[in-house]
């Protein structure tokens, strides 16, 4: 599922501090901040969505993200690739290499740090 720009904006702030208030989500936006009104309500929007949950002390919301960064980072990429690529991987990876304009010998250490990377994670499993 894809976020607002304010919901993902204040979904970086708590995979930032794990939990908070409203307060303390507020508190993380550059003056000058957005009404206490309008976070709870992204908060809350987002606790709709399945992204959030909250514990609740009295009438006081903790509020903590329920999907990890790296989650949602993954569903993101994965929805890029198979709506602007074909879910061709390779494409992805060649346009963002021609766009960055890589080099050869930076490809080569990508693709060597790849394999490290692969080699490792089948070890961990």
């Amino acid at each position: 599922m894809q976020l607002t720009k304010a919901e993902e904006q204040i979904m970086q702030m708590l995979w930032e501090m794990g939990e908070g208030l409203v307060k303390d989500v507020r508190d993380c936006f550059p003056e000058p901040r957005p009404a206490r009104n309008t976070v709870s309500t992204v908060l809350r929007i987002l606790e709709k969505k399945g992204f959030v949950g909250h514990k609740a002390y009295g009438n006081v919301h903790v509020y903590q993200p329920l999907i990890t960064r790296s989650e949602y980072s993954k569903s993101q990429l994965f929805g890029l690739m198979e709506s602007y690529f074909n879910n061709s991987f390779p494409a992805m990876a060649s346009f963002f290499a021609r766009e960055k304009d890589l080099s050869v010998s930076e490809l080569e250490e990508l693709l060597e740090d790849t394999k490290r990377e692969l080699s490792q994670s089948k070890k961990r499993k």
